[in-house]
């Protein structure tokens, strides 16, 4: 259920002067509270501004994820740095990490699923017996043998096919 800003704070300036806050009917109570809670820490670190709704999801370019992660790196507190920019601490994190392991190409954006990576095994040295050796050999030549039977029937198929090309067709009786 989406709030308005002004309800929001309504509800946060009631919670932190301890009055009680009536949860919207068919919401639960304490889930409400719950969320009345996130908006206080927000309201407490980026004042009203943080209640107003974002709308949709912010693509971050590769180096405005950087200039997080360089923060980061650079001694502050990642909470803090979350909070200033309005993201959740485990998405800065997973970006921390990326870049540790990969570095700016870690950053960057990509969206859909990974690719599948094929992974080959490697192939398996065949141990041949000298029987196994020996008719592998006898098959390789018979292949060979066949193979010049073939073009030898195929070259004579096509000398008998040009020897009635050349002969005149002989004329239909009636």
């Amino acid at each position: 259920m989406k709030y308005t800003a002004e309800f929001k704070l309504e509800c946060v300036q009631k919670y932190m002067h301890g009055e009680y806050i009536q949860h919207p009917p068919g919401v639960y109570r304490g889930s409400f509270l719950m969320q009345v809670r996130t908006w206080a820490k927000w309201y407490e670190n980026l004042g009203f501004n943080g209640l107003r709704y974002k709308g949709t999801n912010k693509a971050w370019t590769s180096q405005e994820r950087f200039a997080l992660v360089a923060k980061v790196l650079a001694g502050h507190s990642l909470t803090s740095v979350a909070k200033e920019a309005c993201i959740n601490s485990g998405q800065l994190y997973s970006w921390v990490k990326k870049y540790q392991e990969k570095g700016l190409d870690g950053l960057e954006c990509r969206k859909g699923r990974k690719p599948k990576e094929i992974k080959m095994s490697p192939k398996k040295k065949v141990t041949l017996s000298t029987s196994e050796i020996e008719e592998l050999k006898l098959l390789r030549e018979r292949n060979e043998y066949l193979e010049m039977e073939n073009e030898y029937l195929k070259k004579l198929d096509a000398l008998i096919a040009q020897k009635e090309a050349k002969q005149p067709k002989a004329k239909k009786r009636k």
